[in-house]
């Protein structure tokens, strides 16, 4: 009898299967394909080297604002993909030497849930059934596919996160449909490198949880560089290499590429698994409550495969580590008032807590302040003439801090620690009580709440 058995190895599976192992449960994870799932193999570890090529590229490429001349700066695609394919080799390693070190029996192959009884839960896998007295299942989520007219006909020219990231050459010209995250991350990428990049959206701004100013600031910033953005536009067919939209007043419009990036969203890898062998109540996603526990006692469901939460391999760690926790023992609940969000392109934009259209529709009573990240002096020193901004939500009565959102470079690396003072319930006056290192963009922070009035 297994203790806990996991389907899925990706962020909120193989991080349950550590934790888990390490608290002295026998475990064994089902992965069809590469332990790390998408994040690790398609999604957030290749897009974030792929990235961070393109910024060395940029600081070659202007070096001269530093007093660094360079000259004939170039960017060898294939190599910058080689590299990408050994990060992503190195890390999925990693993952496997920590199920081996925490005792966790890794299967490779597609697993099924067969039935549940007193006995327990049989899953099915590679021929072999095996039989567990508690399952987290953590399949994942897959580029989302609409019925646009052609896409079909097509052929590879329409590719998904998956597609991209496997592609040899570098597209002279993309199209890229829906200005979400992965979208835009991708077309910063090419744009930098020199690819035309046309992004088509439906929606009249791009990345559309994210603040409002936060969102017009990066759009201007990348339209400056080349980026044509077509907004408030639905696609309507695609004709070989070409995109047909229709713009809101009505005109229909035509865009072609090499390459025509599909990037509308995500949906639940939850069919074929065996959720209705069990009786697992799902729609989109696996319903679960806080806890990660579904309507079958003894099973649980966590990372995008889950309804109800961000799809963010930071919010599936966490939600793993919940059902670990109070299998052994705890007494853990899922808390999404402080989940951040992050986009990395350049500058990154990072974010946590209520946009201000939120706190206003929510009626709340709060102040707003929003400084220059300038007036951070590392901020300065290191990005010269850069643009950014960080701004501060605060509630009225209490001075307790509701929502941060950034715009400048390493904001990624600063607003865990916005997500802590809104988990903390801390205030104004808590954070001026912080003693922040200087020199460090963090003091944006400090300058923020010290501006508060």
């Amino acid at each position: 009898m297994i203790d806990l058995a996991i389907i899925g190895g990706g962020p909120a599976g193989y991080v349950a299967a550590e934790r888990a192992g390490a608290k002295g449960l026998s475990v064994t994870l089902f992965e069809k394909r590469e332990l790390g799932g998408v994040c690790l193999n398609e999604g957030c570890i290749p897009t974030k080297t792929l990235l961070y090529s393109a910024k060395v590229y940029n600081y070659a490429m202007h070096g001269d604002k530093y007093g660094v001349n360079v000259t004939g700066a170039s960017c060898d695609y294939p190599k910058v993909v080689a590299r990408k394919d050994k990060v992503v080799k190195k890390l999925v390693g990693g993952v496997a030497a920590a199920m081996k070190a925490n005792k966790v029996t890794v299967v490779k192959g597609e697993a099924v849930i067969e039935s549940r009884s007193a006995d327990g839960i049989t899953i099915a896998c590679n021929g072999e059934k095996y039989l567990a007295a508690n399952l987290l299942i953590c399949t994942g989520s897959e580029a989302a596919v609409p019925p646009i007219p052609g896409l079909k006909e097509a052929g590879d020219t329409v590719v998904t996160n998956r597609e991209i990231l496997a592609l040899k050459e570098q597209p002279k010209e993309l199209v890229v449909i829906g200005g979400g995250v992965i979208g835009m991350e991708f077309a910063a990428f090419y744009n930098t490198l020199g690819t035309k990049v046309t992004v088509v959206e439906m929606l009249p701004k791009i990345l559309g949880p994210l603040d409002d100013e936060v969102s017009a600031a990066l759009q201007k910033i990348y339209a400056k560089r080349g980026i044509e953005f077509c907004l408030g536009c639905k696609v309507t067919g695609i004709e070989k290499n070409t995109v047909v939209y229709e713009t809101p007043d009505g005109k229909t419009c035509r865009v072609s590429g090499d390459k025509i990036l599909l990037s509308v969203g995500r949906r639940s890898n939850i069919r074929g698994i065996g959720l209705e062998n069990i009786g697992v109540e799902a729609e989109r996603g696996i319903k679960v409550d806080n806890r990660m526990r579904t309507n079958i006692p003894n099973v649980f469901a966590a990372g995008d495969c889950a309804a109800g939460y961000p799809m963010l391999a930071h919010v599936a760690n966490r939600m793993g580590e919940i059902v670990v926790n109070n299998l052994t023992g705890g007494n853990d609940f899922m808390r999404a008032e402080a989940v951040p969000s992050v986009v990395y392109t350049n500058p990154e934009v990072a974010s946590v807590g209520l946009t201000e259209a939120q706190a206003k529709a929510a009626g709340k009573d709060f102040k707003v302040v929003n400084l220059p990240m300038a007036y951070a002096g590392r901020f300065v020193a290191e990005n010269e003439g850069g643009e950014g901004f960080c701004k501060i939500l605060v509630g009225a009565r209490h001075g307790e801090i509701i929502g941060v959102h950034m715009m400048g470079n390493t904001s990624s690396e600063i607003i865990y620690g916005c997500c802590l003072a809104i988990e903390m319930e801390m205030t104004v006056e808590d954070l001026k009580q912080i003693i922040y290192p200087h020199p460090t963009v963090s003091e944006i922070i400090k300058e923020s709440v010290f501006a508060v009035k």
